[in-house]
């Protein structure tokens, strides 16, 4: 879980069940989701509004 608030990931804002969701997540899984997020961001505009796209996860 340190890598996903490492990433930027705001961990406080999910649910318990979705918490659980990630700590059941193999470590393959979650430095994929790492990467993903990264690259999400690499991709973003410099100043960008936050959206509730994918749910509190990933934005």
């Amino acid at each position: 879980m340190e890598a996903l608030t490492a990433a930027g990931f705001d961990l406080d804002a999910l649910s318990e069940e979705q918490y659980e969701v990630l700590r059941a997540l193999a470590p393959e899984e979650l430095a994929l989701l790492v990467d993903i997020r990264g690259r999400l961001d690499a991709a973003a505009p410099e100043v960008q509004a936050h959206a509730d796209v994918a749910g509190g996860a990933l934005f």
